[in-house]
This record gives structure tokens, C-alpha cells and sequence, in this order.
């Protein structure tokens, strides 16, 4: 059974820090990319970030890059998100997902999901 399950969420004051994890079974991070998402309740879906399956590349959003990283952990089958100087705007349901992904852009989504998990920045 393919599964991705999200662990790391909370609550952190303005300016400070959280590291997402994102562990996948049914599947290897080697055979899919795999990317970070956020969602606020009437808002459409942002595409955060994500990492190749093929040769590691990267992408950010305009609106975390140089806060946030994503790396991979192979030998855990899990994907990390650590999330620096954050702020308010940052609150959202983070989850990931299976995705086609290159150094410009989120390309593709396969029907993979994690359940989410809830990021909440105080100001």
C-alpha cells in the first residue's frame, strides 16, 4: 500500500523554527519526486517546494526560498522540510505528495497524498 504520512507540524512563534517530515512506504523516494504543499482554508493550494527522484534538484517557492530546505533521506525513505525564520503567513496545512518535479517548477502530481499536517506561526 503506498503511503505518505507527514510528521512535525506545531506551533512556533515568529521567527522561529520547524522541520516537516515526510516518510513514504509502498514506494522509495527514489522512484517518485516528492513535494511540499500548503493550504489555508479558502485559499487555493501552493506548491512550497519539492525534490527530484532523478538528480536531486530542488524547487521553492518564491515565498520560502532562502527559509526553507528540502532534502531526502534515502536510507529513511523520507523527505524533510526544515522551515526557518518563519512567519505568520506561513500558517497552513502542510502536506506532501508524489510529484514530477524540476529546478523551476512542481511539473506534475501523481495521486499520492499525505493527510496533512498543521503548521500554526504567532505573531
Amino acid at each position: 500500500e503506498v503511503q505518505l504520512v507527514e510528521f512535525g507540524g506545531g506551533l512556533v512563534q515568529a521567527g522561529g523554527s520547524l522541520r516537516l517530515s515526510c516518510a513514504a512506504s509502498g514506494f522509495t523516494v527514489d522512484d517518485y519526486g516528492i513535494g511540499w504543499f500548503r493550504q489555508v482554508p479558502g485559499k487555493e493550494r501552493e506548491g512550497v517546494s519539492c525534490i527530484s527522484s532523478s538528480d536531486g534538484s530542488t524547487y521553492y517557492a518564491h515565498s520560502v526560498k532562502g527559509r526553507f530546505t528540502i532534502s531526502s533521506d534515502k536510507s529513511k525513505n523520507t523527505v524533510y522540510l526544515q522551515m526557518n525564520s518563519l512567519k505568520p503567513e506561513d500558517t497552513a496545512v502542510y502536506f506532501c505528495g508524489a510529484v514530477l518535479c524540476s529546478d523551476d517548477d512542481i511539473l506534475g502530481e501523481y495521486d499520492y497524498w499525505g493527510q496533512g499536517t498543521q503548521v500554526t506561526v504567532s505573531s
